[in-house]
């Protein structure tokens, strides 16, 4: 996993860290940054006009969370105004995985990649992407992740 850079990204949502994120030693508890993460990408599809999740679900399929990486450069503190950034980095076969980075203004704070699988709703056997969801991703990005 390479150290995004703010220029890597095209889509930033905003954040401030509230008290109740924060542990006794007044940093960001690292188990926030994944709802961080989730939470950007939700407002990630929502910025393409997605209904998340009922929009991505409508070819019988869901999403579900196979891995989830993330790598700490420094941390955030109460009232934070943290930038939180997401972009489709990879497509698999079933899979699509999201490069994330979190900044207080220009300070890499956190980087890291989410990790989703495409699966049939009742069985949850991966299936194929969409391609419907692909297309729309690559013209969001306006390049085309690896594969």
């Amino acid at each position: 996993m390479s150290t995004p850079s703010r220029n890597d990204f095209r889509f930033f949502y905003p954040l401030r860290v509230r008290w109740s994120e924060v542990d006794p030693q007044n940093i960001v508890f690292n188990g926030n940054y994944l709802t961080y993460a989730d939470v950007a990408i939700t407002e990630y599809f929502r910025d393409l006009g997605l209904k998340y999740p009922s929009d991505l679900s409508r070819d019988g399929g869901d999403f579900f969370v196979k891995k989830a990486v993330l790598e700490y450069h420094a941390p955030a503190c109460f009232d934070d105004l943290l930038e939180v950034g997401i972009r489709i980095a990879r497509f698999g076969r079933s899979s699509m995985s999201f490069a994330m980075g979190i900044w207080r203004a220009d300070e890499l704070l956190t980087s890291g990649e989410v990790v989703y699988v495409h699966a049939n709703s009742q069985t949850r056997r991966s299936s194929p992407l969409p391609q419907w969801l692909k297309d729309m991703l690559v013209a969001y990005e306006h390049t085309a992740p690896q594969e």
